[in-house]
């Protein structure tokens, strides 16, 4: 946890918080702080600065937080993923939050596997939950926006259009296809498929809404390997 990640809840009054019992954890037994030093903090949706431990008192720590920085602008990438395993699906979102990506679409494929949406790991809870980390290792503040997309065909034809919007749209297929882009700064939807890679007519169904097929290289990688690879090569991280 490289930052304290305030929900409006925890406000008291004025610049007063109080920690959840999972931050207290982490700053009594991790940070090893004590009343008086100080740490990283944010609110949800808001700015960030350093945060003051006013009081630790039964197991609950007060802070004092002044806002003095707020986030920097996000990558302009859009992500349209089909759905992960379901144990993988965690570490993705943790690692999609924490490189900036602020709009993601999971996606149905017909090599998804149907027992992969009905999954517990989908529960909105849950899945924010993982968004939560995300912003917490990058030192982040503002949620992605998550779209769960059951169907594909439906989802292409009706609203991906409006859902991309302009920019570039990319899509990550393996074969004799022109190399992915490098240091992309203008707006960008990157689809990446199942392991076993888009079906020729999802393909087909993509390339009529735009995206162009790129390459990147001869290797087959597991999603949660590709994603960050892809995004390292494609946008110039803030």
């Amino acid at each position: 946890m490289n930052l304290l990640l305030l929900n409006p809840h925890q406000h008291l009054h004025g610049n007063l918080w109080r920690l959840d019992e999972r931050q207290c954890r982490h700053v009594r037994d991790i940070l090893g702080l004590a009343e008086g030093d100080t740490c990283r903090a944010g609110i949800l949706g808001g700015g960030m600065g350093t945060a003051r431990i006013e009081s630790i008192k039964n197991n609950e720590i007060t802070i004092y937080l002044e806002v003095d920085t707020h986030c920097e602008p996000p990558p302009p990438l859009s992500l349209l993923l089909a759905l992960p395993r379901p144990k993988m699906l965690k570490r993705i979102l943790i690692d999609a939050t924490s490189l900036g990506i602020k709009r993601i679409v999971l996606i149905n494929s017909w090599k998804v596997d149907k027992s992969y949406w009905q999954t517990p790991n989908l529960k909105a809870g849950l899945l924010r939950e993982k968004m939560l980390l995300g912003l917490e290792q990058a030192r982040d503040t503002t949620l992605p926006e998550l779209v769960l997309a059951p169907r594909f065909k439906p989802f292409v034809e009706d609203d991906l259009d409006s859902w991309a919007g302009p920019g570039r749209r990319i899509l990550a297929h393996p074969g004799d296809h022109p190399a992915m882009p490098v240091d992309l700064t203008e707006p960008v939807t990157l689809a990446i498929g199942p392991e076993g890679g888009w079906t020729d007519y999802e393909v087909a169904m993509l390339q009529r809404k735009g995206f162009a097929c790129h390459s990147f290289g001869v290797r087959i990688l597991r999603v949660e390997t590709a994603l960050p690879a892809l995004v390292g090569r494609l946008m110039r991280l803030p």
